[in-house]
Order: C-alpha cells, then sequence, then structure tokens
C-alpha cells in the first residue's frame, strides 16, 4: 500500500459472494443502487441475483430473451435508476429492457420498458441526474438514448462507423462519453448535443470512466488520464510489467477522487491527491488464480468495491482511508478525503458528510451525539444524523469558535473577531441556516 493524504487507501477483504468454477463463467456485469442497500450481479447463468449491502443472497429474476426460447444472448451491461426501483439490462440480442423491481425485497418483476436495436447492445449508463434517460452504445458504431416515460421510444444521438466498448457519464450528468474500435473516445454534451472526438487513446479503451479527470485504459499495460477536452493530464505506464496485462473494467468512487481498475490475478486503484493536483497508485490488490476481473462496482457511499471474475467468482472487498471509534458510540469511515460515513454503533444507522467543493476535511466532532461538524480549508459542514440532511457553507475560521446547537434545525457559531452572517443556497440535501455571531 503506498501512502496518500498522509493516511493509507486500506483494503480489506470482507467475503466471497459466489464461488468461481473450473472453466469459463463469465460475471458479465455488477451495480449498486444509488441508496446503498441493492447489489445486482449478473451471472453467465442470465439471472439477474440481488443481495442487500452486506453480500447477503436476498433474491434473482431470469432476463428474458427478444426472441422467446433463445438462449445464446449474453448481459452486456446493468444500471440500477436513480430512484433504486428499476433495473436497465443491456443483452447481447439487440435489446435493452427495463424491470421494476421495486423499493423492498420479493417484490413482483416486470418489464416496463424495452428498446429493440438493430445490432447488438454492448455498454450502457444511467447518469443519476437523469431519471428518465438511458444511453447505450452498439456494435455498429452508433450511441443511442432510451426515454423510460416512452416505452418503446429510443433514438440516435451520434453514429460512428467503429463498434462501442465503453461508455461513462459525468459526474454532473450533463455529458457521456464512448469509447471505440479504432481507439477513439467522444464526448457528447447531452443538453447541447454536441459531438466531438476528444482524444485518440493509446489502445482499446475498454476500461473506461469518469471522475475528477476521466480515465481509459486497454490491452497496451497503460492506464490514461485526461481532462474533458482529451488533454493529458497523467499516465501510468506497465508495460515493462509482465504480470499486468490487459485493464478490462474500471469504476470510481463517488467524489470521483479514486479509481479501481481490474487486470489479471489484480485490480489497481488510484486516487488523486487534492494537495499535489497529481494522481498516485495507492494500491494494487493481488488475488491468485482470480484470471480477469470482467466487472467491477464501487459502492455509492464509497464503502465497498464489488469484482467479479471470469471463473464466476463474485466478492466484496471494504475499502477507506482510515476508520475511527468515537465515543465508543460512532464509527468514522474515511472513503476519500473529502467524504465521511458517520455510523451509529447501537443501530447501524449511517449518515454520509460529503464536500461539494472537493476540499479535503481535516476536522470532524460530533455534538450532541446527533449533529457531525466537519471542517476543509474553504468550508463548515454540518450533518444531523437522524434526518441524514447536510449543509456545506463557505468558513474560514480562526479554531476559537463556538457551536451552539439548543435549536433542532439552526447552528448558532461564535465567533471572536468580526460579525459574519451567511446562509447557504438550498439544493435538496441542505437543511441548516448557520448564523455565525459576534460573541458579546
Amino acid at each position: 500500500q503506498r501512502r496518500v493524504h498522509g493516511d493509507y487507501m486500506q483494503i480489506k477483504y470482507l467475503k466471497n459472494l459466489n464461488k468461481a468454477v473450473d472453466g469459463m463463467q463469465k460475471v458479465s456485469a455488477i451495480c449498486w443502487s444509488l441508496n446503498n442497500k441493492k447489489l445486482a450481479v449478473a451471472k453467465a447463468d442470465r439471472n439477474v441475483h440481488l443481495y442487500d449491502e452486506n453480500g447477503t443472497a436476498m433474491e434473482k429474476f431470469p432476463t428474458k430473451p427478444t426472441i422467446k426460447g433463445q438462449k445464446s444472448y449474453v448481459v452486456r451491461a446493468m444500471q440500477f435508476s436513480p430512484d433504486n426501483q428499476k433495473i436497465a439490462i443491456a443483452q447481447s440480442d439487440n435489446i435493452v429492457f427495463v424491470y421494476k423491481i421495486g423499493a423492498e425485497w420479493n417484490e413482483k418483476k416486470s418489464i416496463i420498458n424495452k428498446y429493440e436495436q438493430s445490432s447488438s447492445v454492448t455498454c450502457m449508463c444511467w447518469p443519476q441526474q437523469r431519471q428518465n434517460e438511458i444511453m447505450f452504445g452498439l456494435s455498429e458504431g452508433k450511441v443511442r438514448i432510451g426515454y423510460i416515460k416512452k416505452q418503446y421510444k429510443s433514438e440516435s444521438l451520434y453514429a460512428t462507423a467503429s463498434y462501442v466498448v465503453s461508455i461513462a457519464c459525468s459526474p454532473d450528468g450533463n455529458s457521456i462519453i464512448s469509447g471505440h474500435l479504432d481507439h477513439s473516445i467522444i464526448r457528447m454534451n447531452l443538453d447541447k448535443k454536441e459531438k466531438v472526438q476528444i482524444v485518440q487513446h493509446s489502445s482499446i479503451p475498454y476500461a473506461l470512466d469518469w471522475g475528477v479527470h476521466i480515465m481509459a485504459a486497454g490491452n497496451d499495460q497503460i492506464v490514461s488520464f485526461y481532462d474533458e477536452n482529451g488533454g493529458a493530464v497523467q499516465k501510468f505506464d506497465y508495460t515493462s510489467d509482465d504480470s499486468v496485462k490487459e485493464f478490462t473494467a474500471a469504476n470510481f468512487n463517488p467524489s470521483g477522487e479514486s479509481v479501481v481498475v481490474g487486470n489479471f490475478n489484480k485490480f489497481y486503484l488510484f486516487t488523486y491527491n487534492t494537495r499535489r493536483k497529481q494522481w498516485e497508485e495507492t494500491t494494487v490488490k493481488k488475488i491468485e488464480n482470480y484470471y480477469s476481473i470482467n466487472a467491477i462496482a464501487w459502492k455509492k457511499d464509497g464503502s465497498k468495491i464489488v469484482t467479479g471474475s471470469l471463473c464466476g467468482s463474485v466478492d466484496m472487498f471494504d475499502v477507506c482511508m482510515k476508520k475511527t471509534n468515537v465515543k465508543g458510540k460512532f464509527e468514522m469511515t474515511y472513503v476519500s478525503p473529502s467524504q465521511v460515513i458517520v455510523k451509529k454503533l447501537d443501530t447501524g444507522e449511517r449518515a454520509m458528510m460529503k464536500s461539494n467543493t472537493g476540499n479535503e476535511i481535516t476536522k470532524t466532532k460530533i455534538y450532541r451525539d446527533r449533529y457531525v461538524l466537519g471542517q476543509t480549508a474553504d468550508t463548515i459542514l454540518l450533518c444531523d444524523l437522524e434526518t441524514s440532511k447536510l449543509s456545506e457553507v463557505p468558513w474560514r475560521g480562526s479554531g476559537n469558535e463556538k457551536y451552539d446547537f439548543s435549536s433542532p434545525s439552526v447552528c448558532m457559531i461564535y465567533k471572536l473577531s468580526l460579525i459574519h452572517i451567511s446562509e447557504p443556497t438550498r439544493p435538496e440535501r441542505i437543511s441548516y441556516a448557520v448564523f455565525c455571531l459576534k460573541k458579546k
């Protein structure tokens, strides 16, 4: 393990969810629901297996072929809907199905949308900011969009002459990128419908995702990071290492500051050092006789990674920078420099504290066993553990502030210098107005 931001990126093996076999039983897709409660795994049996957040098998349901009785298709990609109640499944037999699975376990499963295509569907993404839009790539080189509110409606976003091998969406959901067999990476702004080839990658970009930067890797043993315009940011060259084979799958953590990339018998973890403004290889996790990692998914709260292998093994790993115990009542898990999960040990309830500015959270403190205070270089964060609501406002403190939580919805901060009053804007999760007053 390598040192990052003064802490180690720690990856700990948790459990096996599905045993490997002596032969090829490829795990074709893995995805987490946005609320972190469900994990979906598409196995070689063409069934979708659903697990809870701890990896306990809960239920499964079969996928359907385009033509009844056909059994030669495979699942190519799978994504949960932003509302956690639907799963989109892209298949090699020229179709994307959307299943309604419900909010709870063992609810009736039904197909509510299907988009038949003229060629095999190869990849897919569902931006969490776009409830009713699914983007997918085809073997004939087209990238298309399917509309949830229009049951059979899909249309072309753009067409190329090269097989689409991968697709990913930007963190804000406004753009997508697609990787192609001819090594090209194309970006499209979904609102302006502007398409541009941003880079000619050094290999076929089978592993492609978008976080702080765009990450692309393939069969030339090179991992590359680009900005949104295709400008080279950084490159990791493993061509001199005979143990490194083809990079096959990748997924960023929720903050976009770390990315896991699958290879042969191992996976790599890269983390963006916000102080040095550069990427670092922080961990290489080796798994003997695992063979290729074909599917990989990072839990939406950043705390777990699940991998799927060529031989059918599905495995869960705990990942964090550090864990601390507070008062014997709380566990604080730092899953990235800007993101902390606070867990109540007696109930298991959790809340997420994340800096929307991407700044490193340097200090945390819990008041009244309910309110969590976090500080970055430029902001202050307040989280209510009972409601999981979060507020972040600009702040440069002296370290001598005092905090008053006597009101359940307002925090008063007493500062010994000038009077400063600020009230945050109100995005979806903000619940606090923070008043900074001069002490008398």
